[in-house]
């Protein structure tokens, strides 16, 4: 009888040690990563006393955001650098979900990694612009315009691209696991899917709208997906 016990204490026991580790905690940087983003964005909207240059803004309109609102812009640069920090982290839970999914798992788990990689480094890349621009480089109008159009370029477009990959690889794997709900794993398609048509700003200038649809849809679903992965059970 007591062996039986032990062997039933032994057995529950090392369900709740498995149950416990199959916690993806670090999946949690997927919800940090869009508080981080839309924070920066709105301290630095309810601090500045003028509009955010819309890209192909003459220099005078650059100079007057970055240089008379230096301090809301670095609020911008801070939530840009933690979400870029945060979503290195969700990568790799983004990565281990796509080795769990079966059959082609590698090309998955490869094109998650790839896919963060770009959004992560377009990200910072589109932060340290913004930062260049709120010191005396945002002052010369040259410099200014010149980094006013790199920072869009790499915030926007690239980082739609391989953001829209990471997302879509967490839809693809969560479907192909079933660790997230159906409807959620779609709607990261869906993002994916803008995420990727966002270069087409660059011969069709209404197809700006794809870069924040992408962006923030996916911010969604990525914080959704990173709470679940991070409480579920292996």
């Amino acid at each position: 009888m007591w062996s039986k016990r032990g062997t039933q204490r032994n057995v529950a026991g090392d369900s709740d040690t498995a149950s416990s580790s199959s916690r993806d905690r670090g999946a949690l940087s997927g919800t940090l990563a869009g508080v981080s983003f839309v924070s920066g964005v709105a301290g630095a909207v309810a601090l500045a006393d003028s509009p955010y240059p819309r890209p192909g803004s003459e220099a005078a309109d650059i100079r007057r955001y970055f240089s008379g609102n230096a301090g809301a812009a670095r609020i911008s640069v801070v939530g840009q650098l933690i979400s870029a920090a945060s979503l290195a982290r969700f990568t790799v839970s983004v990565a281990s979900l796509a080795a769990r999914s079966g059959r082609r798992s590698r090309g998955l788990q490869a094109a998650a990694l790839a896919g963060g990689g770009l959004a992560v480094a377009s990200l910072a890349a589109s932060a340290l612009c913004a930062l260049a621009l709120s010191g005396s480089r945002g002052e010369r109008e040259s410099s200014a315009v010149a980094l006013h159009r790199l920072m869009f370029a790499a915030g926007g477009p690239v980082h739609g691209t391989g953001f829209g990959v990471l997302v879509g690889s967490l839809g693809l794997a969560g479907l192909r696991t079933g660790e997230l709900p159906r409807p959620l794993a779609v709607a990261g398609l869906a993002s994916a899917v803008a995420g990727l048509l966002s270069p087409l700003y660059f011969v069709w200038e209404p197809a700006a709208w794809f870069i924040p649809a992408g962006r923030f849809s996916g911010l969604l679903v990525g914080g959704i997906a990173g709470v679940r992965l991070g409480r579920r059970p292996d």
